[in-house]
């Protein structure tokens, strides 16, 4: 079997904010049809690194990308007031005036239906009416509406409720694996990386491990990575 195309490649990547140094030393690649999964504590450089990857701010070091890249990206939250007078379908329309690709885009990730019945049910409603499942589907399909090659996903189900979280990887699983996308996710829950991640890559102001989870996730690298003695232990039927 042939080798995967790589998608992206970084090398000694550095993020530094004047003198406050806020990671350093990253280095990893991602394939089609691979998942990264990037874990590490709460101020890390988890955010930053994807607004490095965007390429919103400076940053030093090397990082290549496929030729005629495209990326999508889903943000960790979209605060929108239920009174702002911005619809569903304006939203789509910031990006694309095809109702054949709005409708493409939202029945693959499971609001199914012709145009005019996604009209009728969904894009007719106020953006900030939607529960939070309904808002992450949405902006996941907003996301491919380019057929990106990447996904880059900062916490996916960050405020959804437990069942709702399981039917978001499910669907970005699904997603992944019937359009060959990489996909680049932030995450903080150990169970979803082991699932569902090719690779993870531990930071906390450097590289703490970088490999297969069931390789690299030990107990010394989770230590160093969180602080003191680790309380996560793997289920084993995943």
């Amino acid at each position: 079997m042939s080798e995967k195309e790589k998608i992206l490649e970084v090398k000694d990547l550095a993020v530094s904010f004047d003198s406050f140094n806020v990671f350093h030393d990253l280095s990893f690649e991602i394939r089609r049809g691979e998942v990264l999964a990037i874990v590490g504590p709460n101020g890390s450089g988890k955010t930053v690194l994807f607004r490095a990857l965007l390429k919103l701010i400076r940053y030093q070091g090397l990082m290549q990308w496929m030729k005629g890249a495209k990326i999508g990206y889903v943000p960790q939250k979209l605060s929108v007031d239920s009174q702002f007078p911005i619809s569903v379908g304006d939203f789509f329309h910031f990006k694309t005036n095809s109702s054949e690709a709005i409708t493409e885009a939202l029945n693959s990730v499971g609001m199914t239906g012709d145009f005019i019945h996604l009209r009728h049910h969904l894009l007719n409603k106020k953006l900030g009416t939607l529960s939070g499942g309904q808002l992450q589907r949405v902006l996941i399909a907003w996301s491919i509406l380019n057929k990106p090659d990447l996904l880059l996903f900062d916490e996916p189900t960050s405020g959804i409720d437990v069942g709702g979280e399981e039917t978001i990887y499910n669907l970005l699983h699904r997603l992944q694996a019937s359009s060959h996308l990489a996909l680049i996710l932030i995450s903080h829950d150990l169970n979803i990386v082991y699932k569902y991640a090719d690779k993870v890559l531990c930071l906390n102001k450097e590289m703490v491990c970088y490999g297969a989870p069931h390789e690299v996730l030990d107990p010394q690298s989770l230590s160093k990575l969180y602080g003191g003695e680790t309380k996560f232990f793997k289920h084993e039927h995943i």
